[in-house]
């Protein structure tokens, strides 16, 4: 086992998911308190027709996907919060439509293209083939996102609770919103590289739910939350790695079985209070 990370790739595959699993995990946090796991969910499914776009335009490179997916995210929300606002519908309802039409039409133009095999990692993840410059890439966006959402936590958290406090602070809350929704499109356009546009959410997901039974403060869910996902993350990696089973598979199922268990020992601390 301890032979295979003395190879390059899978250095770097490990590297990545550390990076990865944390960025998400401490991401998880806000999208926990947001309570947008669903919208979230909607999102992930959306970036697939920016990154088929821009393998028409200019071919797949690791900056045209990632800019492709960028773009569908923020039009799959602009679209959303307009067509709402136009049709009285609830924007849950908009988003489900949308995105449902629109990982239809990724899947419409990668038959068309006929790069359905080159594009399957940005369905299930394809960890294991990223390059120096994906792993760079996910460490600035990854520092980036990290360094906003700790730098505007507090104002992040005020805001979720109740934006007419955080508005009488002086807190630009319309302004806190846009960038916390850029920040979440990052983090899930590098998450794709690890686990696909199918599985991203988990990752995205999972972490904060496995920390949340156990802190009472925000403070303590965003880094704990970051290292579960990064421990969880790696964890999957090294399963898959000694099982020859899918990379991305195995992080998700690895996050999923940690948030089942976490759920059953808090569970049995609630029924023996004298253990804790």
């Amino acid at each position: 086992m301890l032979e295979l990370f003395e190879t390059t790739f899978i250095q770097r595959a490990l590297l990545a998911t550390i990076i990865i699993g944390f960025v998400s995990g401490y991401a998880s946090a806000f999208v926990l308190l947001h309570r947008s796991p669903l919208k979230l969910t909607a999102l992930s499914h959306s970036l697939l027709p920016g990154v088929a776009m821009a393998v028409w335009l200019v071919g797949l490179t690791v900056i045209s996907a990632f800019l492709g997916a960028v773009a569908a995210a923020v039009l799959i929300g602009v679209f959303t919060i307009l067509l709402s606002r136009l049709s009285k519908i609830p924007d849950d309802t908009v988003l489900a439509v949308l995105y449902t039409g629109a990982f239809a039409l990724g899947i419409i133009l990668l038959e068309s293209l006929g790069s359905t095999q080159d594009l399957e990692k940005w369905l299930l993840g394809n960890i294991m083939g990223l390059s120096d410059l994906d792993l760079w890439m996910n460490f600035g966006v990854g520092l980036i996102s990290v360094t906003i959402l700790s730098l505007f936590r507090r104002s992040l958290v005020i805001n979720l609770y109740d934006p007419e406090v955080a508005s009488s602070l002086g807190v630009k809350t319309k302004v806190l919103d846009y960038v916390s929704f850029a920040v979440l499109i990052l983090v899930l356009v590098t998450t794709l590289q690890a686990v696909g546009c199918i599985l991203a959410i988990g990752m995205i997901v999972t972490p904060a739910a496995i920390v949340r039974p156990f802190v009472k403060t925000p403070d303590a869910l965003f880094p704990l939350s970051g290292l579960v996902g990064a421990l969880g993350a790696t964890f999957g990696l090294c399963l898959a790695l000694l099982l020859n089973q899918p990379a991305g598979a195995s992080i998700a199922a690895t996050l999923a079985l940690l948030f089942v268990l976490s759920v059953c020992l808090k569970g049995g601390f609630k029924k023996h209070p004298s253990s804790q």
